[in-house]
């Protein structure tokens, strides 16, 4: 290799090989590469788009970011398939092999132990939204309400709206705070992340819960019925479950669908860690 080190995830020596002609970041092949019995899978990335100052410049880019992401995960994806990965943040990039191999020096016991808690686990995503009933039913309503007569029938009007919302609002937080202790419960361990932002996501509704969970990947499928389980316990709610994911949430970095918001920029090309 004779480009910059683009590291995705560090793992044990793989029991089986990865699929034949992965690509990843920048339509790189990813390979493993190994040192002190761990794999770091990477690949090769031109400098002129992946050094300190491009890629700050990249960053900003959010169809570039997109692009990347995307490429991120399917590597993280293929490695999910045949072993238990510990992800790096999105744009996690070095300067040549001996930088991988100094970050994992560096961090090999937090590596190791992390390895261990997550062997055989998987993330699962659950995300519930407020979705809103009484504007729904004005919407679907022959009639539109009548014009307040005076401003006291307008005052008492938005009163009686504001209680309802308060309503509505409580009802929700009741059912996501149940619906997350009995997740919980299941679960070996969990993140509440913050609620998203419509108008950054695009997600209908409010979010009220944003929630990952890591369950044993031979228990998926009852975590899985559990969560389906709840779908229909509240009106107006909408219980949304993603994954199995490798352990993001778990992993002390940044999962790649995030990063438009929080990712500052990846790893310094010099090789620190």
């Amino acid at each position: 290799m004779t480009g910059l080190r683009y590291v995705y995830a560090v793992c044990r020596p793989l029991e089986a090989p990865l699929q034949a002609q992965l690509t990843g970041v920048a339509g790189a092949p990813a390979k493993p590469l190994a040192h002190h019995g761990l794999i770091a899978v990477v690949s090769e990335v031109p400098e002129q788009d992946f050094a300190e100052e491009p890629l700050r410049a990249h960053l900003e880019d959010l169809d570039w970011l997109a692009a990347t992401a995307r490429a991120h995960q399917g590597v993280i994806d293929a490695l999910t398939v045949v072993t238990t990965p510990l992800p790096l943040r999105l744009a996690t990039v070095f300067r040549d092999d001996s930088g991988v191999r100094s970050m994992i020096e560096a961090r090999e016991d937090h590596i190791r132990r992390t390895l261990d808690r997550l062997d055989g686990r998987v993330e699962w995503g659950v995300k519930v939204y407020l979705e809103n009933v009484e504007s729904e039913r004005a919407g679907q309503s022959a009639e539109p309400a009548p014009r307040p007569a005076s401003g006291r029938d307008y005052l008492r009007r938005r009163r009686q709206e504001s209680r309802a919302h308060e309503d509505q609002w409580q009802r929700a937080e009741a059912f996501a705070t149940a619906l997350h202790g009995k997740l919980s419960a299941f679960a070996e361990d969990t993140r509440l992340h913050p609620p998203q932002n419509p108008a950054l996501t695009g997600a209908a509704g409010r979010n009220v819960l944003n929630a990952a969970y890591l369950v044993p990947r031979a228990h998926s499928e009852e975590f899985v019925e559990l969560v389906d389980r709840t779908k229909d316990d509240s009106p107006g709610m909408r219980v949304e479950l993603t994954g199995p994911w490798a352990a993001y949430s778990f992993a002390g970095d940044t999962p790649p669908e995030e990063t438009p918001e929080e990712a500052p920029g990846g790893e310094e090309v010099e090789g620190r860690a």
